[in-house]
């Protein structure tokens, strides 16, 4: 007699696969078909340093319209970038892997080439960079235009419209990258000038005109181009991007919670402190620590308060920043200070934890724009005249760091 049934064995369900998974592996596949590197943890390392990464954004199939959209974002990373390089990238077809290869060669065709380029010094355009009496050599590399639903147009190379001005864009990094993307469809248009990821709201109009003029009715139409720019010299700058982050929570953190100007400049000798505690691990010159210090606290505390200003009020702003020297006011852009886009960083971080009102309150009264421009509706309301912030265009940040030996970085 048996005292035990043999167990049935039950077949598990089957997990459904993450289709984006299997496409991952295509564009990788694809993409390594054409550079020629090694796949290796979901990721194609390249000589010289440099590794693509891939993330798909959104993989649709659309059944009325027997179509697969693919929204892929590239990611190129190198030990000399100050921050990775990010492509985002538009694809379709009619199959799956027509709508990788189309993903593929548009990222290959915009920002493979140029940076291909500029690792065999083929082809380079100087750019000579002066300002805030500082120099320095850049290499341009710049590829052809990558182009949809513009066959009928004449190929031209859209840098040429900005060339003249993009010295004034350029500082000590090593490497810069400028992304030119013009798109149109219906009465919807993207118009976008960027650099190393940052919006250059007037590089952007001067591409208005040409966009605006673009018949878009019936087709999608877009132009893209990109443009690599190498230092000749190593860079310089005496302190990491990881210092000015830090930096930048710490004075967030203690700016909603000042109540008085002692408190205040309480505050700066910590920040003093802290950032020359960290400065003087690699530099051994203490002088030179401690005014690198003061300079670099100085425009933490400068520039969170006004970029918070600058996000939650919604006026528009330009591209400058306006150093008062002497009584004199020295024009430059915010693509040249490298702390101004780190501490953009840290505040969209801070943004995106929902604080309080009350205490983004604290950090904003500190900006000399919100103090102006409380003036300005001070002002239309005596008059008896209604503005919004969004009506206002501020041309950039005016700020003052009086510190012998005070350098832009």
């Amino acid at each position: 007699m048996a005292f035990f049934k043999k167990k049935i064995q039950q077949e598990e369900p089957e997990v459904a696969k993450d289709p984006k998974i299997e496409t991952k592996k295509a564009l990788l596949d694809a993409l390594n078909s054409k550079l020629n590197g090694t796949v290796y943890d979901d990721c194609i390392i390249m000589p010289k340093g440099f590794t693509v990464d891939i993330n798909i954004a959104k993989q649709v199939y659309v059944d009325s319209e027997d179509l697969h959209m693919l929204s892929v974002v590239f990611l190129v990373k190198h030990d000399e970038f100050d921050e990775p390089l990010i492509e985002p990238v538009d694809a379709q077809g009619r199959k799956i892997e027509d709508a990788v290869q189309m993903a593929v060669d548009m990222f290959y065709g915009a920002v493979w080439h140029p940076l291909d380029q500029s690792m065999t010094k083929k082809n380079p355009v100087h750019i000579s960079v002066d300002y805030l009496r500082q120099h320095y050599d850049f290499d341009m590399y710049c590829q052809s235009v990558v182009r949809i639903g513009m066959a009928d147009k004449t190929a031209s190379r859209l840098i040429d419209t900005i060339k003249a001005d993009i010295p004034k864009y350029l500082g000590s990094k090593k490497y810069y990258w400028l992304r030119i993307y013009l798109a149109k469809y219906q009465d919807k248009q993207v118009v976008e000038v960027r650099i190393n990821g940052s919006i250059c709201t007037e590089l952007s109009k001067r591409f208005q005109l040409y966009v605006d003029s673009w018949n878009a009715e019936s087709a999608f139409l877009s132009e893209k181009q990109y443009a690599i720019f190498v230092q000749h010299e190593d860079d310089q700058c005496p302190f990491e991007k990881e210092i000015v982050i830090d930096a930048g929570h710490k004075v967030i953190d203690m700016m909603q919670k000042i109540e008085n100007h002692d408190q205040y400049l309480e505050m700066a000798k910590t920040i003093d402190a802290e950032i020359a505690a960290k400065l003087s691990e690699k530099i051994s010159d203490s002088k030179l620590t401690e005014t690198i210090a003061r300079g670099l606290s100085a425009e933490t505390r400068i520039f969170i308060s006004e970029i918070l200003a600058k996000l939650t009020l919604g006026y528009t702003e330009g591209d400058s920043l306006f150093l008062l020297d002497d009584e004199q006011s020295v024009e430059f852009k915010k693509t040249q200070m490298r702390s101004y886009f780190y501490l953009q960083q840290v505040v969209i971080e801070f943004l995106s934890t929902r604080p309080e009102q009350e205490n983004v309150s604290r950090i904003v009264t500190n900006s000399v724009a919100f103090r102006e421009m409380r003036k300005v509706f001070d002002q239309a309301k005596e008059q008896g005249k209604e503005i919004q912030p969004g009506d206002l265009f501020v041309p950039g940040t005016s700020f003052k760091i009086a510190l012998d030996g005070y350098k832009v970085w």
